[in-house]
């Protein structure tokens, strides 16, 4: 198995034969020790004469032939080392949660207390959530005096954005009906085969209408093991509501009343967890929260392969080693 050392792209089997690389300096200096012993001496009156004479290429390439051996024993040192290369493949199983998104659209939900209001605000977090939602399957509920399915379950999540940029408050009979949208989104999540289900239900009322008991639709949920994430939308105290009259749109400031009680009891007979949001920035919070707590499972397994690439620089020290041969007894062979 390669030992984690690369070079050139390439991983070592057996690195250890690096040391030998510190031959190849001791190498050099024998060899520029030697040309001083080697090359003569000769004294004459004048250089004069040897001016116009020009270097021949056999005295120009004259350290050719030790370059070539020091060249030869690089490559021999490399293939020692046994470079290999690796390809890798990674085999991915995810485990995904299927999500339902219930909404409340009633007309309060017109309310300014948020930016520009409570149902533009939620659905801009709530599609910021879902983009982070890769892997998952993921539907909306709306409801306000009724319910019903604005998107089943589905990992088309661009169709799920556009069917969430279609919401608006009118789309059904007014009023909160907290139980029934909860009943619904369960619904759609019962006979889910993963094994985390999640609704997350916002509101910023008090049940109002409806023919099921948000407790009572909180009971059944527990039965199915679906988790549900509660959160109140509105401010403290009292929030501007835009009301129509003969003289155009007027504000009134309206309390905001959120039955806190009942939304803590859902999410804690579920496993789940109540938020409440005051503003824009808290409701971002609060998604990015739900987000951390519901990871996705991802099972990476990664294969490699290794293959042996020594032969090339085998093939090339022996080839430079043929031509210093071959070149040192015809072209550079030394007349005794």
């Amino acid at each position: 198995m390669p030992s984690g050392f690369t070079l050139f792209g390439f991983s070592f089997a057996q690195p250890q034969f690096f040391v030998l690389l510190l031959v190849l300096p001791l190498l050099g200096y024998r060899y520029w020790r030697k040309r001083d012993v080697v090359v003569g001496n000769i004294r004459v009156s004048t250089t004069a004469g040897f001016a116009t004479l020009k270097p021949t290429w056999r005295q120009r390439l004259r350290h050719a032939l030790f370059a070539l051996r020091i060249c030869s024993l690089l490559l021999l040192i490399l293939a020692l080392a046994r470079p290999q290369s690796s390809s890798k493949a990674q085999n991915v199983e995810t485990e995904g949660i299927d999500i339902v998104l219930a909404m409340d659209v009633s007309g309060s939900m017109l309310a300014e207390d948020f930016k520009p209001n409570r149902i533009e605000a939620a659905k801009r977090v709530a599609m910021e959530f879902v983009e982070s939602r890769t892997t998952d399957r993921i539907g909306l509920v709306v409801f306000s005096g009724e319910s019903f399915t604005q998107c089943p379950l589905t990992t088309d999540h661009d169709v799920l954005k556009t069917l969430f940029a279609a919401i608006k408050s009118g789309m059904v009979a007014d009023g909160t009906a907290i139980g029934l949208g909860l009943s619904n989104a369960i619904n759609r999540l019962k006979d889910s085969p993963t094994k985390s289900k999640v609704v997350i239900l916002l509101t910023d009322g008090v049940n109002n209408a409806g023919s099921i008991a948000p407790l009572t639709a909180a009971e059944i949920a527990k039965t199915f093991g679906i988790r549900v994430y509660t959160i109140g939308v509105g401010t403290r105290g009292f929030a501007p509501y835009p009301v129509q009259t003969p003289f155009g749109v007027q504000y009134q400031n309206m309390e905001v009343q959120i039955d806190e009680d009942v939304m803590q009891k859902i999410s804690t007979m579920t496993n789940g967890k109540y938020f409440r949001a005051t503003n824009n920035t808290k409701l971002q919070e609060i998604y990015r929260e739900i987000d951390q707590l519901e990871k996705t499972k991802v099972s990476v397994t990664e294969f490699r392969r290794y293959s042996e690439e020594f032969f090339p620089f085998a093939f090339a020290a022996a080839l430079l080693f043929v031509i210093e041969i071959l070149l040192r007894y015809t072209w550079f062979r030394s007349i005794p």
